[in-house]
């Protein structure tokens, strides 16, 4: 289980123990790891949490993060939108796809809002091994704990 300190609590999630975690992310990063094992497509999958101030609402928030993907990533493609209930909590989950080099990237991210924070989980992996670590990502989604939220235990 990973954390990040938080004034209202700890955020936290579980991710595979077999994949390796950086031990200094970016700013804003809580936790970046990546599976250990190299797949055929030679892009390794990829997790990360992170945590972000945010001055208007998860509609206007996601609106405005996405536009700014968007003109960042090399072939952007907005593939799934939607929202839904995951833990109690109601979450922004897209689904994307771009272009790292030759290889096509798929992308699935979770995002929740919490007053003034904005919390996004990425899982990122070459499209030809998606079929394998989607459910991964899911699973990991799954775990996420953000102070203020159902199920938050301090």
């Amino acid at each position: 289980m990973s954390q990040l300190h938080h004034p209202a609590g700890d955020i936290t999630l579980a991710v595979p123990r077999h994949w390796r975690r950086r031990s200094d992310p970016a700013r804003g990063v809580v936790l970046a790891a990546r599976a250990r094992e190299l797949p055929a497509s030679g892009l390794a999958p990829e997790l990360v949490l992170r945590a972000v101030p945010i001055t208007s609402g998860l509609d206007a928030w996601r609106t405005e993060a996405t536009a700014l993907l968007a003109g960042q990533l090399a072939d952007f493609e907005l593939e799934d939108a939607e929202r839904y209930d995951l833990g109690g909590e109601e979450v922004d989950y897209r689904r994307f796809g771009h272009r790292v080099g030759d290889v096509a990237v798929v992308c699935d991210q979770w995002a929740w809002a919490f007053g003034d924070l904005g919390v996004t989980l990425t899982g990122s992996v070459a499209r030809e091994d998606y079929l394998d670590y989607g459910d991964v990502f899911e699973e990991v989604a799954t775990t996420v704990r953000i102070p203020g939220a159902a199920g938050w235990e301090p």
